[in-house]
């Protein structure tokens, strides 16, 4: 099918870019949590990218039940087995907010990919479900999702590792922690070799809403566009892998909370335009 075919979902989609607080306001997760728009929230944590499972899901266990979850399951796929269990797949569709921890993103569509508990998680995004994730489960959510590459220098050939991810949203190719862990050479080794994706760099305690093709940036944190559309040149083609890249007229944005962004237009977009307020404001889709 043509991307341009594709049916518009009808959930509500957030990439965290990691670390986001826990303890405080957690004005992110709080965020998260009323995205569902109902009275009572029935929220699913799938630790399947971490290593430490149980004390990843008693920390988010304890911040959701805080801020007013209803009920907060353990979904524990560990295994490719676990990803078609009627049993867990059956949490799932109970939930009202699916919210996939960090970790490996690589376990994670290993796991996930393919499988019939991913097939339900996008069904429930489509008919309306807020989908979420932080780090690895941010990273995973874009059609193709980088894996791996050096901060220090990944603006050489091959220095960044993509594969598969989920497909909740196209065009765009998400990295976390991004300011804190100095990420920006590889959204531009990405930009060099694939000018169509945007780069959606997430620093930590900031998150994005994906909704009707407008970036909506929230949070404490920033979040750094990477729009390499309007390159006017590049080396990459002539180069073996490992030598440096040359990229030309990159057009980068550090958005804020309440700023939003255009996907179709490519631009900024002004308050009024947005549709959507900041922290201090109710929630727009709710």
């Amino acid at each position: 099918m043509d991307m341009s075919e594709r049916p518009v979902p009808g959930g509500t989609l957030v990439a965290i870019g990691g670390a986001e607080d826990k303890t405080s306001e957690a004005a992110i997760l709080s965020r998260v949590l009323g995205f569902a728009g109902v009275e009572t929230t029935t929220v699913g944590v799938i630790t399947t990218a971490s290593s430490i499972p149980d004390d990843v899901f008693s920390g988010y266990r304890d911040v959701f039940q805080r801020l007013g979850a209803s009920e907060v399951l353990d979904i524990r796929i560990r295994e490719r087995a676990d990803a078609a269990s009627e049993s867990l797949i059956d949490l799932v569709w109970k939930c009202d907010v699916i919210f996939i921890s960090g970790g490996d993103q690589m376990r994670l569509t290993s796991i996930l990919g393919a499988s019939p508990a991913l097939e339900a998680i996008r069904k429930k995004y489509h008919e309306g479900t807020v989908v979420a994730g932080t780090s690895a489960g941010a990273a995973c959510q874009s059609t193709t999702m980088v894996y791996g590459g050096h901060a220090t220098d990944s603006l050489r050939k091959g220095a960044v590792k993509m594969s598969a991810g989920f497909g909740f949203i196209d065009g765009v190719i998400i990295d976390t922690h991004f300011l804190e862990r100095g990420r920006f050479s590889r959204l531009m080794e990405v930009g060099a070799t694939n000018p169509e994706y945007l780069g959606v760099g997430l620093g930590e305690d900031a998150a994005v809403l994906f909704k009707g093709g407008t970036i909506h940036a929230f949070g404490p944190g920033h979040v750094i566009l990477v729009d390499s559309s309007g390159i006017t040149g590049s080396n990459v083609f002539d180069l073996a892998d490992g030598e440096a890249v040359s990229v030309h007229n990159v057009v980068m944005h550090a958005l804020v909370d309440g700023n939003s962004y255009s996907l179709a237009d490519r631009r900024v977009l002004g308050p009024e335009e947005s549709g959507i307020g900041s922290l201090e404001q109710n929630n727009a889709y709710t």
